[in-house]
């Protein structure tokens, strides 16, 4: 295992939001005016519109604003066509791409299939790894290369790559330039997450950056919070509930509510009413996301922090389902924990 990096610096505050291509460009710039370094958009062919789409608007309605899929999939596109949309928002941006990605959940669940095995996984990244880097490699007897790439001038795409189990973050290990957690705001789980990455870094490899993928609501009621907060959990806690799924670091008394997400609606998939969803107690939502007064959502994140993470990606209420409240909580958490957690950890 290589030498982890010291981190310095503030960490990078990302928003989660959705690529509607009506309203992207005025999110995108909102999220910017809040003070946040990144935004990611879903990648969902058959609930939302076309991400890379959405992620050149967003470029062009910014000017410092990070920004990236959350996540794509090693199915819906071919590498070479994954690495030169985002390679083609890269230049867009003026060097503002990152590409998050991942197995695959409602875009492939949506056309019939199921995550991409850890194996095909790691043989995609590896590939968008080498169009990104620019390398000429053999792809059924020719030589493939984003020829392109050369003339653009442009620094390497960051690959972020997001997982849950242990097979998964190896990979991450190996071949991602960082890797985010999908694992929920429980501390011991966070620990042993990082933990995984670190030990499965090869010799002589530096050991990728580390953010986590965050339910969060900045409202003085938990119980408010917690039905904000809900559609959210849903999806993150199924990651961990799909049958098959390793549950390092679970806690037991957490063990039958991921037994229920086992059981999820697709049809209702991020809905507030599914029965997944309201299936979660509050107990579990509070552990599973960060959720309450401000004071207390930034003294949770910092504790997080401290453990090694460099990024959040902060997954807020959504604006179609909650409207004018969804909008308030980014706006609070924007205003009285964002400041907070620039000025450095805990």
């Amino acid at each position: 295992m290589s030498d982890t990096p010291v981190a310095t610096g503030s960490p990078e505050i990302w928003h989660f939001g959705r690529p509607d291509l009506a309203d992207v460009e005025s999110l995108a710039a909102r999220i910017e005016e809040l003070g946040f370094d990144g935004m990611t958009l879903t990648d969902s062919q058959n609930l939302t519109g076309d991400t890379y789409v959405a992620l050149t608007l967003a470029a062009r309605a910014t000017s410092t604003l990070k920004l990236g899929p959350g996540v794509t999939n090693p199915l819906t596109r071919h590498p070479a066509v994954t690495a030169g949309g985002i390679a083609s928002v890269q230049a867009v941006s003026g060097g503002r791409a990152v590409l998050g990605i991942g197995r695959g959940d409602s875009s492939l669940f949506n056309i019939g299939h199921k995550p991409v095995p850890p194996s095909a996984f790691r043989a995609y990244v590896g590939d968008v790894q080498r169009y990104l880097s620019g390398q000429s490699f053999d792809t059924n007897g020719y030589p493939s290369q984003l020829r392109w790439l050369a003339s653009a001038q442009q620094a390497k795409v960051p690959l972020d790559l997001a997982g849950t189990g242990p097979k998964v973050l190896a990979i991450g290990a190996e071949l991602a330039d960082r890797v985010s957690f999908a694992v929920g705001a429980d501390e011991e789980r966070l620990q042993w997450a990082i933990g995984a990455v670190r030990d499965a870094v090869p010799d002589g490899r530096t050991t990728p950056t580390m953010g986590a993928y965050l339910n969060v609501c900045v409202h003085d009621d938990i119980e408010t919070a917690a039905e904000f907060v809900r559609p959210g959990v849903g999806i993150f806690a199924h990651f961990t509930g799909m049958p098959g799924a390793q549950r390092n670091a679970v806690k037991a008394q957490d063990q039958a509510m991921f037994d229920r997400m086992g059981d999820y609606d697709k049809a209702r998939h991020g809905h507030p009413d599914a029965a997944h969803a309201q299936a979660l107690t509050l107990e579990f939502i509070e552990r599973f996301a960060v959720i309450g007064p401000a004071e207390h959502v930034t003294e949770r994140l910092r504790r997080l922090l401290s453990l090694g993470l460099t990024r959040l990606n902060i997954i807020g209420p959504r604006p179609d389902h909650f409207g004018p409240e969804a909008d308030a909580s980014a706006a609070r958490f924007a205003a009285e924990v964002l400041p907070a957690l620039k000025c450095g950890t805990a």
